[in-house]
């Protein structure tokens, strides 16, 4: 009998390395059809997970609650499986050079409790080649086993977006990757359990790594166009969003929208391809100039909304501001590596301390990341000006009536920046607004 066959009759287990935005929900998908352990450090994290909580809101407190996955923070139940997940974040240093410590972390852990006969696979973003002479090395150093001889690795890149509950892990097609053959195999047959859409099985596994990190490089450089044309048309004085409604008529018109690239997908994986590019003594021109238009979005948005103070002559210094969204995106409570952040700071170098409303962001880690305290909607009266900054759900429902109530009513003309283009513009094409989207 073999590994797969093992897995799925129950006689061995699958465990899942990380369970935040991607593995919890791959966790759990696999808990439908087979045995499995989730792990993670972050103790809070599990408790909430095993009281039935779900803080992450991908999957909703019901299905933790009913879900059969073997919560722990204990390194030591790693041991009981035989195929490993490893779903850890990979995030960039401040120099946007690759930070690794996270994988590298796992890969230690999972090695230290690793047994003969395991199938490693990792899902996290990286650069081609870090899986094979990264992890690797790590892996049989830790466990005193041989790669290859005594277990054997793969790659998949995971393709989750957080907060989207139409493309899910059982709808996306799942690239699949191994070091030989029969590896492969095993890998592909665990995640066709789960993956309704099918898996498509790359040559090799640093096919599938490259794969995976040039799909957010081609959005990112695609939104960095959209950005950029987003600025020429504001001196034009033309709305861009009208533009890209006419230009997206045409059947190949590739529709993306401006916006703030954060997240730690896009926003981070083009850094990780430029590294390694630069380590083989090739200087990125197309994907860095992208990542600096984009980099740069959050004072471009600050900056035009001191300069609309300036044209309805609301003094800078002091002004009441409200940012409406502070989470990288909409209806979703992770707020690390959003770019909301920027313009924040970028209108505190102006004098002004903005009012931070979020209802689905996670408070506690705005916190602790940022030191910002969020306030309810019931702060957001007698203001100068007001940005809607991400496309939540709740601020869907807002109408004429309602974005009004938000103003100082002395002002003449009210300064609304609605980022995401959520309202009806010809609403607030009047004499008493300035209404300003990217």
């Amino acid at each position: 009998m073999g590994l797969y066959e093992k897995i799925v009759s129950g006689e061995e287990k699958l465990s899942l390395v990380g369970l935040g935005y991607v593995g919890m929900p791959i966790a759990v998908a696999f808990a439908r059809k087979i045995k499995v352990v989730g792990f993670d450090l972050n103790e809070k994290k599990i408790r909430m997970y095993q009281d039935g909580i779900d803080p992450t809101n991908e999957v909703g407190d019901e299905v933790i609650r009913n879900t059969t996955v073997e919560f722990t923070a204990d390194p030591g139940k790693l041991r009981e499986a035989k195929f490993h997940i490893v779903a850890v974040p990979t995030p960039v240093n401040n120099d946007h050079t690759p930070d690794l410590s996270p994988v590298e972390g796992a890969s230690r852990i999972l090695g230290q409790n690793l047994t003969k006969g395991s199938v490693v696979v990792f899902e996290s973003t990286v650069y081609p080649g870090v899986t094979e002479e990264i992890c690797v090395p790590i892996l049989e150093k830790e466990s005193g086993l041989t790669c290859g001889v005594d277990f054997k690795i793969g790659y998949s890149p995971e393709r989750i977006n957080p907060g989207d509950k139409v493309h899910r892990l059982e709808t996306i097609t799942k690239i699949v990757s191994g070091m030989d053959e029969e590896t492969l195999q095993i890998v592909a047959k665990i995640y066709e359990l789960v993956v309704e859409a099918g898996v498509y099985r790359a040559e090799s596994i640093k096919v599938a790594e490259a794969a995976k990190v040039i799909e957010n490089s081609q959005r990112d450089i695609n939104i960095a166009f959209m950005n950029e044309l987003s600025m020429i048309f504001h001196k034009m004085g033309i709305d861009t969003k009208a533009v890209l409604e006419a230009a997206g008529t045409k059947w190949n018109f590739l529709k993306f929208m401006p916006g703030l690239v954060g997240g730690h997908c896009i926003g981070v994986d083009p850094y990780y391809l430029t590294y390694k590019a630069e380590e083989l003594g090739y200087h990125s021109q197309i994907i860095l100039s992208g990542r600096r238009i984009n980099d740069d979005m959050g004072k471009y948005v600050a900056e035009s909304l001191v300069k609309s103070l300036i044209k309805v002559s609301i003094p800078v210094k002091h002004a009441r501001v409200a940012i409406l969204g502070f989470t990288f995106k909409e209806n979703c409570p992770d707020t690390r590596n959003t770019k909301v952040i920027d313009i924040y700071k970028e209108l505190g170098e102006y004098g002004i301390e903005p009012v931070v409303v979020d209802p689905a962001a996670d408070a506690e880690e705005a916190k602790r990341l940022y030191g910002i305290s969020f306030q309810t909607m019931d702060a957001v009266h007698d203001m100068d000006a007001v940005i809607i900054a991400v496309a939540h759900d709740a601020f869907l429902k807002f109408g004429r009536k309602e974005i009004d109530a938000f103003y100082n009513a002395s002002h003449k003309r009210k300064v609304l920046l609605d980022i995401k283009g959520l309202l009806e513009r010809k609403e607030y094409l009047t004499e008493d607004y300035l209404y300003w989207r990217l």
